[in-house]
């Protein structure tokens, strides 16, 4: 499995360690991650017009991948302005209020419901039901909106999508490069699931506690833009307001139902709440606005998109360089890696585990590695199968393990690459709640370190 690293690969990896660095010192990536797009592209073709043809093309790929989040986002948030405007949405938080008391309560009762659903549906999905419902009752508590965004986050696609116990889509992955049946992952990384969660999302809290008593975080809940708060607010009755508090959750209820019998997953189930939204919107519009309800729905998507597009726009250059790292070299400089190469962080991967011994320490600390790596390209899902064909050598040469290390290697790329550390993997989670993925990201960086070297000793101890 070795692989003969070339410019590109040290050039890609110089890069990350400078990202992780500007973001460590709260620094903006994105004019990095343009630069390194444009060496990329220099090495590769050896020409600086097709560097320069490269930086543009990277960003059409890197929307075009992005483009479902953005208008499911988008479509979200303006369906969340019409509610909050009209009043709707302080009838539906009420029930809520009352389990949801004060901070403390507000991020873990939040985070074990999006981890539920997000078993079920997977995470975005998950965001897009909870967001609009739930985070008034949050800011109502004192629960700042990046501590709303981190619990969302580390529970729905950390635990939830790194475990991924129902819809099983990773273990099926890792278990078919591991060689070994998709029961014996699951069965593995129950314990290194829970020792991940827990000791993650125990960090983060102790350090959004501790920032909240320092007064450092003054960011508010608030997902309105500044042209949505001067709209001159509308008047529904009290028998309307109840009408639609009950008739949206019902409608989303409708759409999991719908979920289970028709077996949506991923982009669909995301589509079908997206759908749902643009409906609920245009209902209550109409309504609401009477005879200028037509130019009122515009200019709330006209607002939703605004929102979704500034949003997105400091992350795309950073998705179009991850990209790089993966499936979308090729399509936007040309094929000039390694005849045999895997992509540069799968290669970058294959490297790592080819140089260290073997042995059931190193195995899992290499593991961890390697799941880390190949998650830098914002998918988390890549690289797993990667992790389980190492995982297959380390526990060939130690005689047994190997559930413990596929494990070990699919729980660090979903949390690296799946949406905790990777700024763009964290969109959905930031913009329904209205804050940076970057600052995220960074809020994220150190809790979800101490988890992986927790989950990794663990193995150790495992294998």
């Amino acid at each position: 499995m070795a692989v003969d690293l070339t410019a590109l690969h040290w050039i890609y990896l110089l890069f990350i360690g400078l990202i992780i660095g500007f973001m460590l010192f709260r620094r903006d990536t994105s004019l990095v991650c343009i630069i390194g797009i444009f060496l990329l592209g220099l090495v590769a073709t050896h020409s600086v017009s097709s560097a320069t043809i490269g930086i543009f093309n990277s960003f059409i790929y890197a929307i075009k991948e992005l483009l479902g989040t953005i208008l499911v986002i988008s479509i979200i948030v303006a369906m969340s302005h019409i509610l909050t405007i009209t009043g709707i949405n302080d009838v539906m938080i009420r029930p809520f209020a009352k389990l949801i008391r004060n901070p403390f309560l507000g991020f873990w009762v939040i985070g074990i419901l999006m981890m539920t659903i997000s078993w079920f549906f997977w995470p975005s999905p998950a965001v897009a039901l909870m967001g609009a419902v739930l985070l008034p009752v949050a800011a109502r508590v004192g629960l700042p909106a990046i501590g709303v965004a981190v619990a969302m986050n580390l529970f729905g696609h950390g635990i939830a999508l790194s475990s991924d116990f129902v819809i099983q889509g990773a273990p099926k992955l890792t278990s078919e490069a591991a060689g070994i049946p998709v029961s014996d992952v699951l069965s593995a990384s129950v314990p290194l699931v829970f020792t991940m969660g827990i000791i993650t999302t125990i960090a983060a809290y102790l350090f959004l506690r501790r920032d909240m008593k320092k007064g450092t975080i003054d960011a508010p809940l608030d997902i309105v833009p500044e042209q949505e708060e001067k709209k001159e607010a509308p008047t529904l009755s009290t028998g309307q307001k109840k009408f639609f508090a009950l008739m949206i959750p019902i409608l989303f209820a409708a759409d999991l139902v719908a979920m289970t019998l028709f077996n949506l997953q991923g982009g669909d189930a995301t589509a079908l709440i997206g759908g749902t939204s643009i409906v609920i919107l245009i209902i209550i519009a109409l309504i609401t606005y009477k005879n200028k309800g037509l130019e009122e729905t515009t200019s709330y998507f006209i607002d939703g998109f605004q929102f979704g597009f500034k949003i997105f726009g400091p992350v795309i250059p950073i998705a179009a360089f991850f990209y790089l790292g993966d499936s979308g070299f090729k399509e936007i400089l040309g094929d000039f890696l390694p005849e045999h190469s895997l992509g540069i962080v799968n290669d970058l991967g294959v490297a790592l585990a080819s140089v260290v011994p073997l042995n059931a320490e190193i195995g899992s600390v290499t593991l961890t590695a390697v799941g880390a790596i190949t998650g830098l390209d914002g998918s988390g899902f890549s690289g797993i199968s990667l992790a389980g064909s190492i995982a297959h050598l380390f526990a060939a040469s130690i005689g047994h393990g190997i559930a413990t290390l596929t494990a070990l290697g699919q729980i660090a790329a979903i949390w690296v690459g799946g949406g905790t550390l990777v700024p763009w993997a964290l969109i959905p989670a930031a913009a329904i709640c209205g804050v940076s993925p970057f600052e995220l990201a960074r809020r994220n960086l150190i809790p979800v370190i101490i988890g992986l070297v927790a989950t990794t000793i663990l193995a150790m101890f495992l294998i």
